[in-house]
C-alpha cells in the first residue's frame, strides 16, 4: 500500500516529530510504501508550509495519488489562530477538501480544543465536518473519544482509540548505573525526574514545589527538557523553574533539548517519573516510561488517568503529590538486612516515621489501620515547609498591549526584585534547616 504520512519530522525537535518517526518505521516494516511529507524543512520526502488556509488547499492536489494518507493532526501545524480565530474556518474547509479528495484518511490527533465543538458556532460545525469525513480518527484514550463524539459529532464507528505506545522503540541499551554514570548520578540517590518540554501546563513547578516539603537525605529531582517555543510566556517559565531549583537543595534544572537516546537514559537513570501536568490528554513520557518499567507519579487530568499503567499513582492535586513523593521516600527508606545480618537504617523524614506509629497504635488497640502520610505532621518546621517558594507572577493579561507592557516592566525591573526574591527564598529554607536543629531530641 502506498501511504503519505503528514506530520512534523525529524530533525524538527518536536514530540510529535518522534511519534511519527516511529509510527513510520512500523508501517515500513509492515510492507508498506511510505512517503512523509512535513510542514517544515526536515528529512521527509515533500515539505509544505501548511499553515492557513491555502496549506490545506496545496495538500488536497497531493493526496491523490495515495492510497492512504494518515495526518499526524495537531492545530498548531495547521491553524494561524487555534483557539477559534476568524482564519479558523477556512483552514477547515480547506482541510476538509483535503480529506475529500483523498482515498482514505486516518487523522491521528494530538491535541485538540473540544471547546470549539462544544460552543457550536461556525468553527466548531466546520471543524466537525472535517472531523467527521475522516475514514477513521485516532485518539489515545476512552475520555478523547467520548469528547469527539459528544463536541464535534463525529460518528462512533470512526473513532479508534489506539495505544499512544504502539510504535515505540527502545532508544537506549544502558543499565540503570551506565545510564547515572552518563549523568553523573550516584547509584543509591532516588531520583524524581521531570523531563520533556518545559511549559506551564506541564506544571514541573508544581514538582519543585512538592519535592521542597519531601527533601530527604539522598534525595533528588531532576528537570530534564527545552523550551518548545522560544516565546517570552515559556522563557518566563524556564526562569522561574530555575529560580526555584536555586533556593530548593536537591532541584537541578537541565534546559536543553534531549534527543532520543538521551530521553530514554534518563528514564533508565530514574527511579520514578513525576507527571505534574495542569492540562493534557495523553502522555509520550507515560508510555516511555512503561518501556523501561518505570514507575510514574501523574495528576489526574484529560486521558492520563485510563492511560496509567499498574505501577501509576494518579494524584488529584499538590497534596497527593507530595503524598505519593513521600511514599516513594518511604519505600526507599524502610529497613533493610545488610551484608553482616544486622539490620541497616536509612534517614526516614519524621512525618512518614510518626504515621506508621499511629497506624500500628491504632492496630494494637484494635481500631482501623491507616497510614495517611498526609496527615497532620509532627514535624516543627512543617507549616514552613507548606510555604511555596516565593516567584514573581508571569506578566499575563486579556489585553496584548497590557501583556506587552508587563512583560517590558518586568525585565526593566528584574535587576531589583529578582534579588529580592531570591533572599526571601533563602530565608525561608534557613528558617527551615533553624527550626529543625532547634527541634532535634539531644543524643546521648
Amino acid at each position: 500500500m502506498r501511504i503519505l504520512v503528514v506530520s512534523p519530522y525529524p530533525p524538527a525537535r518536536d514530540g510529535i516529530a518522534a511519534y511519527a518517526l516511529q509510527s513510520v518505521a512500523g508501517l515500513r516494516a509492515a510492507g508498506h510504501d511510505v512517503e512523509v511529507l512535513s510542514p517544515g524543512p526536515s528529512a521527509a520526502h515533500h515539505h509544505l508550509d501548511l499553515r492557513g488556509w491555502r496549506g490545506p488547499l496545496a495538500l488536497a492536489t497531493r493526496v491523490r495519488d495515495y492510497d492512504r494518507v494518515v495526518v499526524q493532526f495537531h492545530p498548531d501545524v495547521f491553524y494561524p489562530d487555534p483557539s477559534g480565530g476568524r482564519s479558523h474556518v477556512a483552514v477547515s474547509l480547506g482541510l476538509l477538501a483535503a480529506v475529500r479528495v483523498a482515498r482514505h484518511v486516518d487523522l491521528v490527533v494530538h491535541e485538540l480544543d473540544y471547546e470549539i465543538g462544544r460552543r457550536r458556532g461556525l468553527a466548531g460545525r466546520a471543524m466537525g465536518a472535517m472531523l467527521g469525513a475522516a475514514s477513521q480518527v485516532h485518539v489515545h484514550t476512552a475520555p478523547e473519544a467520548d469528547a469527539l463524539h459528544e463536541a464535534f459529532g463525529v460518528p462512533r464507528s470512526r473513532i479508534e482509540t489506539v495505544d499512544h505506545g504502539a510504535h515505540f522503540l527502545r532508544r537506549t541499551t544502558l543499565d540503570r548505573s551506565g545510564a547515572r554514570a552518563r549523568f553523573g548520578i550516584p547509584d543509591d540517590d532516588l531520583v524524581f525526574l521531570a523531563i520533556g518540554f518545559i511549559q506551564p501546563h506541564k506544571g514541573f513547578d508544581r514538582a519543585i514545589g512538592a519535592f521542597a516539603q519531601v527533601r530527604a537525605p539522598g534525595c533528588r529531582l531532576e528537570v530534564v527538557g527545552s523550551v518548545r517555543v522560544e516565546e517570552p510566556e515559556f522563557i518566563e517559565h524556564l526562569e522561574k523553574l530555575e529560580r526555584m531549583a536555586a533556593v530548593t537543595p536537591g532541584v537541578t534544572v537541565r534546559p536543553g533539548f534531549v534527543a532520543d537516546d538521551e530521553f530514554d537514559s534518563w528514564l533508565v537513570a530514574a527511579d520514578v517519573i513525576v507527571l505534574p501536568y495542569r492540562r493534557i490528554w495523553s502522555s509520550g513520557v507515560l508510555e516511555r516510561a512503561a518501556l523501561y518499567d518505570r514507575p510514574v507519579i501523574a495528576t489526574s487530568v484529560g486521558g492520563l488517568p485510563e492511560q496509567a499503567r499498574a505501577n501509576t499513582v494518579v494524584v488529584d492535586d499538590d497534596e497527593g503529590l507530595v503524598r505519593a513523593m513521600r511514599r516513594f521516600v518511604a519505600e526507599r527508606t524502610t529497613p533493610s538486612a545488610g551484608a553482616d545480618g544486622e539490620w541497616t537504617f536509612a534517614r526516614v523524614d519524621r512525618d512518614t516515621v510518626m504515621a506508621e506509629i499511629r497506624a500500628r497504635a491504632a492496630a494494637e488497640r484494635g481500631g482501623p489501620v491507616t497510614r495517611d502520610i498526609g496527615a497532620a505532621p509532627a514535624v516543627a518546621s512543617a507549616p514552613l515547609r507548606r510555604l511555596s517558594s516565593l516567584a514573581l507572577p508571569p506578566p499575563r493579561s486579556l489585553s496584548p498591549l497590557a501583556r506587552l507592557v508587563k512583560r517590558v516592566t518586568r525585565r526593566l525591573t528584574a535587576w531589583q526584585l529578582d534579588p529580592i526574591v531570591e533572599h526571601v527564598n533563602r530565608l525561608q529554607s534557613a528558617a527551615v534547616d533553624a527550626v529543625e536543629r532547634v527541634s532535634e531530641p539531644p543524643t546521648s
